[in-house]
């Protein structure tokens, strides 16, 4: 395992925990639904800003061999955005946060076992489900006065 990769994932919580929390305060100020909406178009603006600067390393030639459900990330991204804000909004960032990891390790584990969409499969093993266990535990310490 690339200790470089584990890094820029725990960046990546970082960024998630932060965003959802930026994401929740605009909500309050111009809607949920809005909130949501104006924070795609602002990552896509941006995104098509770092595409022009040549920043980008795929070709979008390529884009009719992808399978039609790798396409439903965009869908998902927007509900993952509503849900995260309107958590945080009702139980704070913390507990969210900690009910989202124990979500996405929980999922990410069926997704290795099975080697779902064309990933590599990789098998669940006791040490697996002990250590989601233990989140769960972990999971219910932090938010048992919270709920």
């Amino acid at each position: 395992m690339s200790i470089v990769s584990l890094a820029l994932a725990a960046l990546s919580g970082v960024f998630m925990a932060i965003q959802g929390s930026l994401n929740t305060a605009l909500s309050k100020i111009i809607g949920l639904l809005e909130a949501t909406f104006l924070v795609h178009i602002i990552g896509a603006l941006v995104g098509l800003v770092l595409l022009v600067f040549g920043l980008g390393q795929g070709n979008w030639d390529q884009m009719n061999r992808a399978p039609w459900y790798s396409y439903l990330g965009g869908i998902l991204g927007l509900g993952i955005v509503y849900l995260v804000a309107t958590a945080i909004a009702k139980v704070g960032a913390a507990p969210a946060t900690t009910a989202i990891i124990l979500g996405q390790v929980s999922t990410a584990a069926l997704v290795d076992h099975f080697g779902w969409f064309g990933l590599q499969p990789i098998g669940f093993n006791i040490w697996k489900g002990v250590g989601i266990v233990l989140m769960a535990v972990g999971a219910w310490l932090l938010l048992y006065r919270n709920c």
